[in-house]
């Protein structure tokens, strides 16, 4: 015969048992292309704290948002825009009130490591007249459509646009200019700095181009407890302090 007093021990640990493995399910961020290192180094951060390591998926802004609209199940949305969120934010995809910017970038040229070094004193337009010219998609991707804002302020798009090599996000871009695919690149100053095979050429001007804004929010389909915990902490000093080390600015 059964114990009574065992039986019950037996049932609450079955019963806790799904709690407790809910409260280690590590949430799930879908984040910008160019947020890989630094998002990587923040869960890693958020791990040492005792958490579970939260899974992340990178990818351009635009297909991230298309994924969350088409259902995809995650805890967190951080994009490279802010026209995207507010695309899943008018969906009624987001949390009301967890919707924040977290951080901000710069817009640079680049070129290989191993390029002829050009003066600085050479306009852009000069620079930018002949070779191929890797950007993110400037049509749908935050990084392109940055990068297309700058070069229409600065008089030059029609002229170099016949010569874009078009990628699917910015570290695709950054990957073309990598391997010699490209001559010219345009790409944030932290891609630049996350490769030893470019150099940052030229630094956009900040009123070339809209403000460059990574908001981030808490999707209403998330399901991990540990979703806004971690969402406060990439938000909090210690988390911005992180990006910083990455090039990123804050805002």
């Amino acid at each position: 015969m059964i114990d009574r007093r065992h039986l019950l021990i037996a049932l609450g640990t079955m019963l806790a048992a799904p709690r407790a493995l809910a409260a280690q399910r590590a949430p799930l961020v879908l984040a910008a292309a160019s947020l890989q290192e630094s998002m990587s180094a923040a869960a890693d951060a958020w791990a040492r704290l005792g958490h579970a390591r939260p899974v992340i998926s990178f990818a351009a802004s635009s297909a991230l948002a298309r994924q969350v609209a088409a259902g995809a199940a995650a805890d967190l949305f951080v994009s490279a825009d802010e026209p995207w969120m507010d695309d899943v934010e008018r969906r009624g995809l987001i949390v009301p009130g967890t919707r924040a910017n977290l951080l901000g970038n710069r817009l640079v040229v680049i070129q290989p490591a191993d390029a002829p070094r050009i003066p600085a004193s050479v306009p852009l337009r000069r620079v930018l007249a002949g070779g191929r010219i890797a950007m993110a998609d400037p049509d749908a991707v935050p990084a392109g459509k940055y990068g297309k804002a700058a070069l229409e302020k600065l008089g030059i798009w029609n002229a170099v646009s016949p010569r874009v090599v078009r990628g699917d996000s910015v570290r695709a871009a950054l990957a073309l200019v990598e391997r010699g695919a490209a001559d010219w690149g345009v790409v944030y100053m932290t891609d630049a700095q996350a490769s030893a095979k470019v150099r940052a050429f030229r630094q956009f001007p900040a009123a070339s181009h809209p403000p460059i804004r990574y908001p981030i929010a808490r999707l209403k389909g998330s399901t991990s407890p540990d979703a806004e915990g971690f969402r406060r902490f990439l938000l909090s000093r210690a988390g911005k302090a992180i990006f910083a080390r990455f090039g990123f600015t804050a805002l």
